[in-house]
């Protein structure tokens, strides 16, 4: 049998403020654009905002048209979407194409900008979860082998 604990008393009695992160009431915190590692046509950035069947049909014209890898890059909430992209690309390409998926941790820095004109400004720093999942020809479609 387990033993049973008493309930913590030491938290808010309100459980959203948790869940807030309580900055200084004299600034606003406005989020920066996370850096993006690399450029070009076969390079894609996913977000929870992106349409998804959109970015799967660019992803499948780009394999169809030739490209032989095609890299996708999903940050903090849009992990998930990144690695059902991939899954799904892997779907309308059976058998000819693999994935290689790269976990990473990033910093990213934040402002404080402040709301009185006497006091500087000020950063936050966090880290981010990240995945970098490369999609890679392996046959050529139809090819017997």
């Amino acid at each position: 049998m387990l033993p049973e604990f008493p309930p913590e008393k030491d938290g808010p009695e309100n459980p959203k403020e948790s869940i807030k992160r309580n900055h200084n009431k004299n600034y606003v915190l406005r989020k920066r654009v996370p850096r993006k590692p690399l450029d070009g046509d076969n390079v894609i950035f996913v977000t929870k905002k992106s349409n998804f069947k959109v970015q799967l049909d660019n992803c499948i014209d780009l394999l169809s048209k030739g490209e032989k890898e095609i890299i996708l890059h999903g940050l903090g909430a849009a992990i998930q979407r990144t690695c059902n992209l991939a899954g799904q690309i892997q779907l309308a390409f059976p058998g000819t194409h693999e994935v290689e998926v790269n976990t990473d941790t990033i910093d990213i820095i934040d402002d404080l900008i402040p709301k009185d004109q006497d006091l500087e400004i000020d950063h936050s720093y966090r880290l981010q979860s990240s995945v970098h999942i490369r999609v890679f020809r392996t046959a050529v479609a139809g090819a017997n082998y």
